[in-house]
């Protein structure tokens, strides 16, 4: 797998942190360099471990899906780009958070909220067997850096941005999997 392959998962993985991001300095107004910093740095190490947990798990049945490999590559990309599309076409009023999302068990949940799908893209970069730790760096950073830049200019950005950037990424997932199927079964 290439770097702009990588890449582009990693932008596609990104984009729920980002909305998140988003949303968290909306509803702080005011964001501290501390915030900014908790957030990105939460964000960033979740959507980097999630895939080495995903791959690790995905190592130990590949030998049984081998023969498949590139269709459960497509489709667990494409339920995680429906995924995204889905959520970002819901309202904000059920994400509500109270207090300050930058910390405790609020920023936990959010981590690992906005990183279950690099779970599943670990999965598949196990069933197309490749080396996951420079994906997972990759992944981490695009991810910390993306989130930086949505909390800080979260407030001048606005919310409804948020939701569109959501589904950006949601469509990048789905083309990368088809990139992998067509890969594999024309070429």
């Amino acid at each position: 797998m290439t770097f702009i392959e990588v890449f582009w998962i990693a932008v596609g993985l990104s984009m729920d942190a980002f909305a998140v991001s988003i949303a968290c300095s909306v509803l702080l107004c005011h964001v501290s360099f501390r915030q900014i910093f908790r957030l990105g740095f939460h964000f960033g190490l979740f959507q980097a471990l999630m895939p080495v947990v995903g791959w690790l798990a995905g190592r130990s049945v590949s030998e049984y899906i081998s023969a498949w490999d590139h269709w459960v590559a497509f489709g667990l990309l494409g339920l995680i780009g429906l995924k995204a599309i889905r959520e970002s076409f819901k309202s904000g009023d059920e994400d509500d958070v109270r207090g300050d999302p930058t910390k405790g068990m609020s920023l936990i949940m959010l981590s690992v909220a906005t990183s279950i799908d690099a779970l599943a893209v670990g999965v598949s970069l196990a069933a197309v067997n490749v080396s996951i730790f420079q994906p997972a760096l990759i992944i981490g950073i695009i991810t910390a850096c993306f989130s930086v830049v949505g909390t800080v200019y979260g407030c001048r950005i606005g919310a409804r941005f948020g939701k569109k950037v959501e589904a950006a990424g949601g469509i990048i997932l789905i083309l990368i999997g088809l990139k992998i199927l067509l890969e594999h079964t024309i070429f």
